[in-house]
């Protein structure tokens, strides 16, 4: 266990000796920009690496009391062979999120990269065993979903999967599980998350947070605030400055310095929300910014902001995965939660506002794993993060990562001369 700590926290300075290196990679794979993974993401794996580091040698038993005459020990044992599938949003921080407790818990390694984005987790996995791990403990596979993925989720030999990316393909990799050896299977999947701005909320800090929340990396965040509910009474000024901010936003070469967006992770990607901004128009959103291609080359997308948007709207049912804001007005509290949680998905949620009855309210009320107040996109190694609904199953980070990784076994023993028990 000591050993198992000492790696772990030798990896995590590691990646800080070789930050500029895995910053590059991921940008070069991914096109986020060089500010986002140079001053967050790297630093983020880094102290994930060290929580976990910290849990090595601190995951015990219990001794339970029983009734009549008997010891009783529940030992937590490594669940075996982990399988972990990464998507190519954030293929760093999902390795970390993944490989981080699974190895801290004493299991083996066998991950699949995304086929857009392999990288980084190459290098750092290289950096693992620089630190000390054992050859054989941590297995990197490059490949697609349907032969690569397919293979790991229903292999025989997996006794553990663990699955980030989209609710559609999350079903079929629950289904390739359970018809092989009925592995125990975590779940991260989409989201289509309320940020929800009240009448009594300072608008400019609130169109900023609002921006950030949908905006980053691209839009293609699994929790990206991608329904901006704004209260009546606001909902004009915040939908005008909302407008001026994505105006203002910075598309570019995700390596020059002061570019806010890069390009989307691929063509595919980039004709399907192009699609979906054209189908906003169709249905009757109005458009106020961006709606078109950045540029003439590249996967680039113009910061797309759709006021008017109506819950039935396509742009505001489902997964868009890019930089298109759609904000919807609402007029009270019980409205805006049947609404929020009128969606098949319950990952994340924002909630601005100045008034502690009004955050309860809606803290308690929406059906989602994360509810951000006066905040968003804060993540942090201990705070535990997943989905309701078809959002996911289980969750990550924090000491209930740990549990996905861990056999519970009880060892019942007679004690003999139980006369003075």
């Amino acid at each position: 266990m000591q050993e198992r700590c000492r790696v772990l926290l030798r990896f995590a300075d590691l990646i800080e000796q070789h930050a500029d290196e895995i910053a590059a990679l991921e940008t070069w794979d991914g096109g986020k920009t060089l500010e986002q993974t140079t001053g967050t993401e790297v630093p983020m794996v880094a102290r994930y690496m060290r929580y976990y580091g910290g849990w090595a040698d601190k995951i015990h038993g219990l001794v339970v009391p029983a009734d009549g005459p008997h010891h009783v020990q529940v030992l937590h044992e490594p669940i075996g062979v982990a399988g972990q599938i990464i998507p190519w949003n954030f293929p760093l921080l999902m390795f970390a999120w993944k490989v981080g407790p699974a190895l801290a818990c004493g299991n083996a390694v066998v991950l699949k990269t995304a086929e857009q984005t392999p990288l980084s987790a190459l290098f750092v996995a290289s950096l693992l065993h620089e630190a000390g791990l054992p050859d054989g403990v941590l297995n990197v596979v490059s490949g697609f979903g349907p032969t690569a993925g397919a293979a790991l989720s229903s292999h025989m030999g997996v006794d553990k999967l663990a699955f980030t990316g989209s609710t559609g393909t999350g079903k079929i990799v629950l289904e390739l599980a359970a018809r092989s050896n009925l592995k125990p299977v975590t779940l991260e999947l989409g989201g289509k998350s309320p940020f929800i701005v009240m009448d009594d909320a300072d608008v400019d800090q609130a169109v900023e947070l609002a921006h950030r929340a949908l905006f980053f990396n691209q839009g293609q965040c699994c929790c990206a605030g991608s329904r901006t509910f704004v209260h009546e009474r606001v909902y004009d000024e915040f939908v005008e400055k909302a407008r001026a901010r994505a105006l203002q936003r910075v598309v570019g070469d995700p390596f020059r310095t002061g570019v806010e967006q890069g390009p989307q992770i691929d063509g595919e990607q980039f004709k399907k929300i192009l699609q979906y901004v054209k189908s906003g128009v169709d249905s009757g959103a109005t458009l106020v910014a961006g709606g078109d291609r950045a540029g003439s080359r590249g996967f680039y997308i113009q910061p797309t902001v759709f006021a008017d948007v109506e819950d039935e709207m396509k742009i505001a049912q489902e997964e868009i995965f890019g930089p298109v804001q759609s904000i919807l007005k609402f007029s009270t509290v019980e409205e805006v939660v049947r609404r929020a949680n009128a969606t098949p998905y319950g990952l994340a949620a924002g909630v601005f506002t100045q008034r502690l009855d009004a955050a309860n309210t809606l803290a308690r009320a929406l059906r989602v794993g994360t509810v951000w107040v006066n905040t968003y996109d804060v993540f942090d190694a201990a705070v535990p993060f997943g989905g309701y609904k078809m959002s996911g199953v289980g969750r990550e980070k924090g000491v209930y990562s740990l549990r996905n990784y861990l056999q519970t076994k009880a060892v019942v023993t007679p004690i003999k001369d139980a006369a003075w028990l």
